[in-house]
Order: structure tokens, then C-alpha cells, then sequence
């Protein structure tokens, strides 16, 4: 309910509403009007605001089609089992490949040379990901776990301080490590910290 509802238990009449209720009269003609005519603009200056944004929408539209041949990424999903940031799966890869098209199967469908154990690209492969790397499951699919510590620091408020550690993930580079609570890390994977 809005905030009006709540305080006075009905709802707030507007000026478009003073006809309904049979107080056009009451209030006048001119103050209808000008609230007519208010609410006139606003839906005018909506319509001219969509149609800029469809406009912008429709300059960065491009139709992608790939014939036999090209390379294409292949999406995945990665396993919800990994909480980085207190955010599962925030930062894991979402395709790898690429993959050459066999064939055009239909509009949007594409038949792929995946390998052998596996059930748009606009460039050529630079960084290929293999599945293998990956460990790519039947699903599609992948687990990802911490391979190294890299860092330590400590973060805190007025009163408390709090560990962090410098994760580097696995099928990620250095550059895209990110900061944990260190006793979690270690609760869940304290072979990190056996060198230590």
C-alpha cells in the first residue's frame, strides 16, 4: 500500500480521480484541466524517453550469424559450490572454446567439434580454454577450488581486525585473485596453509 493508505486508511484521490468521486464541480474546472494537462506531458515525455532508448538500442543491435568453419565459445555453468566476495560463482569463466562450427543446424543453432568425452565467437582463438583445464562435467559444468595464497592483509573497523588473504583461483590468472576472509579459506581448504 502507499504511505497515504497506511496513515489515513484509503487512497490518496488525485485530480484525475475528483470526476470518479463526483467533485469535479467542488474543485473546479480549471484544476481539473491543469492536472489533465500535467498528466498529458509526463505521458508525452515518457513516450519521447523510450523512443531515444529504443533508438540507442537499435544502433547497438547487430544480427550474428556464423557459417561451417568459424569459431564459436561454448557457454558453461559453473557448479554453485564456490563462495568468493560471499557471492557464489561471481567471477568463474562463463564459456570455453573456441570450438568450430561443423554445420548450421538452424536459426540460432550450430552443430560443434567438441572433443571426444564433451556429450558466438567473433574472432579467432587466442586464449583457448581446454575442457580438460577445466574439468568439464557431463552438465556442463565445472568445480572450482583455490590454488595458492599470494597475499596477506588486514582489514578492520575502529574495534575489530580481520585477516584476509589473496586467493588465486583455479582457470583464473593472477590478476583476477581476489581477497577473502582468511579463517574461512582455512576452515575449507587448510591444506593452503600447511607450508606455513
Amino acid at each position: 500500500m502507499s504511505p497515504f493508505q497506511a496513515l489515513y486508511g484509503r487512497q490518496c484521490r488525485t485530480p484525475l480521480m475528483w470526476e470518479e468521486a463526483g467533485e469535479r464541480q467542488f474543485f473546479g474546472l480549471a484544476m481539473f484541466a491543469e492536472a489533465a494537462e500535467n498528466v498529458a506531458k509526463v505521458r508525452e515525455n515518457l513516450r519521447i524517453a523510450q523512443s531515444r532508448q529504443e533508438s540507442y538500442a537499435d544502433k547497438r543491435i547487430r544480427e550474428l550469424a556464423f557459417e561451417a568453419g568459424e569459431f564459436v565459445y561454448l557457454k558453461v555453468s559453473p557448479l554453485r559450490g564456490t563462495k568468493r566476495f560471499h557471492m557464489r560463482g561471481k567471477l568463474a569463466p562463463r564459456y570455453v572454446g573456441p570450438y568450430r562450427i561443423k554445420k548450421k543446424i538452424g536459426e540460432l543453432a550450430y552443430e560443434l567439434e567438441l572433443p571426444e568425452h564433451l556429450p558466438g565467437c567473433t574472432r579467432l582463438p587466442e586464449n583457448q580454454i581446454s575442457p580438460e583445464a577445466v574439468d568439464l562435467q557431463d552438465n556442463l559444468e565445472y568445480l572450482e577450488y583455490p590454488v595458492q595464497i599470494l597475499d596477506r592483509a588486514e582489514k578492520g573497523t575502529r574495534r575489530t581486525r580481520i585477516p584476509m588473504c589473496k586467493v588465486l583461483w583455479s582457470n583464473h590468472s593472477e590478476r583476477e585473485a581476489t581477497w577473502e576472509n582468511e579463517s574461512e579459506i582455512q576452515e575449507k581448504y587448510p591444506h593452503l596453509f600447511e607450508n606455513e
